[in-house]
């Protein structure tokens, strides 16, 4: 088995600010294990630097290449096979970095498995769900351009506590879609939200609050959930199915956001997902700004497992040679990465 880590740095074609970062460019880490010539592939997709729980490009970085390949590779070397895809989520540790290295190398060995099977993703989960995708802009960008959400159902709007301007309020009118506000834990007081919400005319349908404040804190989220009629939904603070739990305990948040690489993988983010409905929340699917290549993947998850808007639609990049890419595949998630596209990327790690 081999093990081959790949670094590849896009641009996003418009950039979007959040309270405390601008997603201006994302560092895709590619990995390939290949074994008696099949190969499967996965992608993650780091914050730049760590931020809210969720860990750096370079700490994950680390944690593949000290920690997480060499457990896989070691676990090949003693059983003499590949370690099956449903095994890797027992592979994460306790470090913040720990979730989004074994989502990667799960992704990989599930699209290596269906293609040695000759089978694709849709196989291994149906659509069950019409699922509807949501788009993200901003409020924060010191220009508001004009933002076409095109046949997104709703839109994910990226905002810091205050009271809003006739022009911010006039950039979510033109719209057109219900609005998600996310405060990406910035908000410090009731007041902060609560003041933005008062300051929005009912022209716009704001159908979401999210994650206002800090994760883990869901009393001062059950606390604005009791003085708003708009549903509260986290992000940040859902990594685990004990976040759940507490959640509902505390009356938190009718609404999770479930990300793979934040909660450790696919298998556990669909297990997620059906716990999340089974307690009464409303679960979708979201990212992190990733290629077609995993958002493909997160659009077949979301498909077999929820009717909400999920992040599944395709993300605008601008790599520094557009002809490289992604090209269609009959088996697996759908697509392989080019040869051009590997030539043209950072080799980190090759292993076996």
């Amino acid at each position: 088995m081999k093990l081959t880590l790949w670094r590849v740095d896009d641009q996003l074609r418009q950039s979007v600010a959040a309270s405390r970062q601008r997603h201006v460019a994302r560092t895709r880490l590619l990995l390939e294990v290949e074994h008696e010539g099949v190969s499967g592939y996965g992608e993650i997709d780091p914050q730049p630097f760590s931020l809210h729980g969720d860990p750096s490009v370079t700490d994950v970085i680390q944690e593949l290449d000290g920690v997480v390949l060499l457990q896989v590779h070691g676990a090949f070397e003693r059983e003499l096979d590949v370690p099956s895809w449903t095994r890797l989520a027992r592979f994460a540790g306790s470090r913040d970095a720990s979730a989004p290295a074994v989502t990667l190398v799960e992704m990989a060995l599930l699209d290596r498995e269906l293609r040695r099977a000759g089978r694709t993703l849709v196989d291994q989960w149906p659509v069950r769900f019409a699922t509807p995708h949501q788009v993200t802009t901003s409020l924060l960008d010191e220009t508001l351009s004009k933002f076409d959400p095109v046949d997104a159902a709703r839109v994910r709007v990226k905002t810091a506590p205050g009271t809003l301007s006739s022009r911010e309020i006039a950039f979510l009118e033109s719209l057109g879609r219900p609005v998600l506000l996310d405060f990406n834990c910035s908000a410090e007081s009731d007041a902060d939200v609560l003041d933005q919400l008062a300051s929005i005319p009912n022209s716009v349908d704001v159908v979401a609050l999210e994650q206002p404040f800090a994760p883990g804190n869901v009393v001062d989220h059950a606390r604005l959930a009791a003085q708003t009629e708009v549903p509260i939904s986290l992000d940040e603070g859902v990594r685990n199915l004990r976040d759940l739990e507490h959640i509902v305990r505390y009356q938190a948040a009718s609404l999770v956001c479930v990300k793979p690489a934040r909660v450790g993988g696919y298998a556990n983010a669909r297990t997620m997902i059906e716990r999340a409905k089974e307690l009464g929340l409303r679960a979708y699917v979201g990212g992190f700004f990733e290629s077609e290549l995993a958002r493909s993947v997160n659009r077949t998850l979301a498909r077999h497992t929820t009717g909400e808007p999920s992040d599944i639609g395709a993300v605008a990049t601008a790599l520094a040679r557009p002809e490289v890419g992604y090209s269609p595949s009959p088996t697996g998630f759908g697509l392989v990465p080019d040869k051009g596209l590997l030539e043209n990327s950072v080799r980190v790690v090759s292993l076996g």
